[in-house]
């Protein structure tokens, strides 16, 4: 039997949703505080892949990755989640409390990307306090792709080239190992 192993630390990164552009800076702002920096970032485009939001957050919603400089360990999936419920509150509108601001966190290694979330499904395996994490994309032949139940916007050329472009990121990270503190 072999002995286990922790796994290299992970490249998390941050997929948003907004109503207005003008959040995204006190965000970013938030995310720098609980988070860390940020090291790489999408191009933030109109969101047309689902109405599921629209109900919520309005009918225009904006689209963005975003990730994070400093190397994780993966069991700090579910604490980065509820870290990023936490700023989801505090831009809630001030009178339906409503959300703004949709913020999902995920970390891929060379092999898959894995997402948080708080909803239960065949597919997810829980973590603790209420999360649930989803190995979404997988990498092979140069390339992330999708599974029958991956979100379609992670599909998407706007996602699968920026995950490609900070996996190379991460690689040349683990050539030097830098690593941030855990999220308690």
């Amino acid at each position: 039997m072999a002995a286990p192993v922790e796994p290299k630390p992970a490249k998390y990164f941050i997929s948003f949703l907004v109503s207005e552009l003008a959040l995204l800076a006190g965000v970013e702002a938030e995310l720098l505080a609980t988070l860390g920096e940020i090291d790489a970032r999408s191009v933030v485009t109109p969101w047309q892949e689902s109405k599921y939001y629209e109900k919520e957050m309005g009918e225009r919603l904006w689209r963005g990755y975003w990730s994070l400089r400093s190397l994780r360990g993966a069991a700090e999936l579910a604490a980065a989640k509820l870290q990023t419920q936490a700023i989801e509150d505090k831009f809630r509108d001030s009178v339906s409390g409503s959300r703004r601001v949709n913020l999902d966190p995920g970390y891929l290694d060379t092999l898959k990307v894995v997402l948080a979330s708080t909803k239960n499904a065949n597919q997810r395996i829980y973590l603790n306090s209420g999360i649930f994490a989803e190995a979404t994309l997988f990498y092979h032949h140069g390339a992330f792709h999708g599974l029958s139940y991956t979100y379609s916007d992670y599909s998407t050329p706007q996602a699968t080239e920026f995950l490609n472009r900070i996996r190379s990121i991460y690689v040349e990270q683990l050539r030097h190992l830098v690593v941030r503190t855990p999220i308690h």
